[in-house]
């Protein structure tokens, strides 16, 4: 027979909760530890409704994903909303635990939930934790134009380590040349050998930035054929965790891909929102469980073709699609992050077998009801 403690110690390993962000609250809200856990429950929110239906089906442990109290609060009386619910639980004898920030960037968790219900292959975080692979970018530019280019490719990703960004290396020698029939040379004439002053730049960057930063070292650069090598500086492949996932679908049109998107998620009145050309090609899509507006920036600088997340704003989104990036599909906030939950649920009946019932919550706790 699991006691709480057993599945609270099972869903902290896979959803530790000092990788969550410093501002969240996560963990084992309410509930005593050595009490039995044969039944657990999974919701988005803890709602008065959810709490009523954890209540009814006799419920040992109600998981959610958001917290019931995020601001410190000094009591819980059953006078306010949240009160009341905690009450319900409690009564019924049910235990609280919050896996917040800390399931949205796990393996096996939110994001990677979402990117998986839409079909989304070859995984990868869009930004990933400190066992990031990396590359390291190695150019030639003239002493004058060295400048501009460094600021292009770190403006584009490359040179962040830890607190600090624009970092790069420069060393100065000479670059020598021949331009041939056909060439346009900045400098030099064709046919002719010609030696210029260079410096030679080394920045660190994501593997997953490779191709934006490239390409704006390609045109900030004043060569009509810059030389330039990439290499891998670290084993293995791009870490589990991380923000959001980037993966690959068989090639569609944006329009095609919408549907895609509305059939694989729960309905609800928000619905599914594009922002661009619905003939467009799809085959890069990056997702973020929740609201995502603050990876916009992040995404703008992968590869993708559609980046998939929640509460979109009107001028982020605006001048998102004014800079040429992806398109952007936005869906209810609760519908992504309920793709997780019968993920979890999965993975805790595989740990513990018979010896746990489990459920999701049948409640939609989409807080929108109509749109005409």
């Amino acid at each position: 027979m699991p006691t709480l403690n057993d599945v609270v110690s099972l869903l902290h390993a896979w959803y530790p909760p000092d990788t969550a962000e410093s501002w969240d609250a996560v963990g084992l809200v309410a509930g005593d530890p050595a009490q039995d856990a044969r039944k657990v429950m999974f919701a988005v929110d803890a709602t008065a409704e959810v709490a009523a239906e954890a209540a009814e089906w006799g419920a040992d442990l109600l998981v959610v994903h958001h917290p019931l109290f995020l601001k410190a609060v000094h009591g819980f009386a059953a006078t306010t909303p949240k009160g009341r619910t905690l009450a319900a639980l409690t009564k019924a004898g049910c235990a609280l635990l919050t896996a917040h920030t800390n399931a949205d960037r796990a393996a096996g968790g939110v994001s990677e939930a979402l990117a998986t219900a839409l079909g989304l292959k070859d995984q990868e975080p869009i930004t990933s934790d400190a066992d990031q692979a990396l590359d390291k970018l190695t150019f030639y530019v003239p002493v004058d134009a060295a400048s501009i280019v460094r600021a292009a490719v770190a403006e584009a990703g490359a040179g962040r380590i830890g607190n600090y960004d624009f970092a790069s290396f420069s060393s100065q020698g000479k670059g020598r040349f021949r331009p041939l029939a056909g060439a346009v040379p900045m400098i030099g004439t064709v046919g002719e050998i010609a030696e210029i002053e260079e410096v030679r730049v080394e920045v660190v960057l994501p593997r997953s930035h490779r191709r934006a930063v490239v390409a704006a070292m390609k045109r900030a650069h004043p060569y009509e054929e810059p030389a330039y090598d990439v290499v891998q500086v670290a084993d293995g492949e791009v870490g589990v965790t991380g923000t959001g996932r980037i993966g690959t679908i068989a090639r569609t049109t944006l329009g095609a891909f919408a549907a895609v998107v509305a059939e694989a998620l729960p309905a609800t009145a928000h619905g599914v929102r594009v922002a661009g050309d619905v003939d467009r090609s799809v085959r890069r899509v990056a997702v973020c469980g929740g609201a995502g507006d603050f990876l916009l920036d992040d995404v703008l600088r992968t590869d993708a073709d559609v980046y998939v997340t929640s509460d979109l704003r009107h001028h982020p989104t605006s001048e998102f699609v004014e800079k040429g990036g992806p398109a952007l599909v936005d869906v209810a906030h609760w519908a992504a992050e309920w793709t997780w939950l019968p993920v979890v649920q999965a993975r805790l009946v595989a740990a513990l077998g018979d010896a746990v019932q489990t459920r999701v919550s049948t409640v939609c706790t989409d807080p929108w009801r109509m749109r005409l």
